[in-house]
């Protein structure tokens, strides 16, 4: 059987949160012996105003966010 290497992608607008994380401890011993690649993604990378933005208030009202389509 092939060994094969677990792709995990992250998608948030906190890259930075999930630097240190990942360069510590297990999670870091499973990429160096190449059984688990992490990709964090930008979700602001993706959106095409000015600002940036990836949420937008609920249709409706009430408290919270929501994620835009767009992103």
């Amino acid at each position: 059987m092939r060994n094969r290497i677990m792709r995990i992608d992250i998608l948030t607008t906190f890259v930075e949160m999930f630097n240190g994380p990942f360069d510590e401890s297990i999670i870091k011993r499973a990429q160096e012996s190449e059984k688990v690649e992490i990709h964090v993604h930008n979700l602001r990378d993706w959106t095409h105003d000015r600002h940036h933005k990836t949420d937008d208030e609920q249709f409706g009202g009430g408290d919270g966010m929501v994620m835009l389509a767009a992103p």
